[in-house]
């Protein structure tokens, strides 16, 4: 891949236990973003990347290293468990607010991971429960690059539409209900857990017109669902155009109503679970 031809944004997740041996190197790649970039340059990429984990690890061996500046490049690193890290370059632009860009970049990648994980488990129980790392490989896959999506114009990061964003991750707006509105609320839970049978339902969070009815998760968990179902499940319902709040901002629309439902058996659309 010629220089030119460098996509603006690449990320790969890999594991540092595996592909030790010579022969093997592919073996650590778990993922990486775009696809059909070459084998040797996504090599090149995560062997840069262990290189700088391995040396500032001299220097900062308790906390890991989350950003690296270089005069072209911006490497943003994140260890979400132990020996696994996901790595995001990013081309410079002139016009670009490299502290503004580097902080929405890395809220980007730590979100990617809470989600993953929420719908899939940690990339860690995925190698162990299958350890050709098929499994985890195809989860990654069939998650990161509809998410990654959103951000990526033609040929082109559309930070702008990170950046804007921002205000917005992690907060969450809620809606005052009446007491008959709450009672209707709480039967339609009801009713959902009769019809998938006790037991099976473990959490519930709704949304009206982009606003928290009711939930049972746990803060976390109820922020990163809210930004998700927000981003993804609102606009393939109601598809319109987003307001300049950026890909979280208000869907216009006259009734927007999401149930979400963290099932132990999945078998609706979105995220497919893998067989535990």
């Amino acid at each position: 891949m010629s220089e030119w031809d460098t996509p603006p944004l690449r990320l790969c997740i890999f594991d540092t236990r595996r592909g030790q041996e010579e022969g093997h190197e592919l073996d650590k790649i778990l993922f990486f973003f775009p696809a059909e970039c070459p084998l040797p340059v996504q090599l090149s990429v995560i062997g840069l990347s262990e290189g700088l984990i391995t040396f500032t690890t001299i220097f900062s061996p308790e906390v890991p290293c989350e950003l690296i500046e270089s005069e072209r490049q911006s490497h943003i690193l994140y260890q979400p468990e132990s020996d696994i890290w996901m790595v995001m370059v990013v081309n410079k632009g002139k016009e670009d607010d490299e502290v503004t860009r580097d902080t929405a970049l890395q809220v980007v990648l730590k979100e990617a991971y809470c989600l993953f994980q929420m719908f899939y488990g940690s990339i860690r129980e995925l190698l162990q429960q299958n350890p050709d790392g098929v499994v985890a490989r195809t989860c990654l896959y069939a998650f990161l690059p509809d998410y990654l999506a959103d951000f990526m114009g033609a040929k082109k990061l559309r930070l702008s539409l990170i950046q804007e964003s921002l205000a917005e991750r992690g907060t969450i707006q809620m809606f005052s209900l009446e007491r008959e509105t709450a009672l209707e609320v709480q039967s339609l839970v009801n009713l959902l857990e009769f019809w998938f049978g006790g037991g099976k339902i473990r959490h519930t969070l709704i949304i009206f017109r982009d606003l928290l009815v009711s939930t049972t998760m746990p803060p976390e968990d109820t922020a990163n669902l809210f930004a998700y179902a927000r981003m993804r499940l609102t606009p393939v319902l109601h598809p319109r155009t987003p307001s300049k709040k950026g890909y979280l901002g208000i869907w216009d629309t006259p009734l927007n109503a999401v149930t979400s439902s963290l099932m132990g058996n999945n078998n609706s659309d979105g995220p497919k679970l893998p067989s535990r």
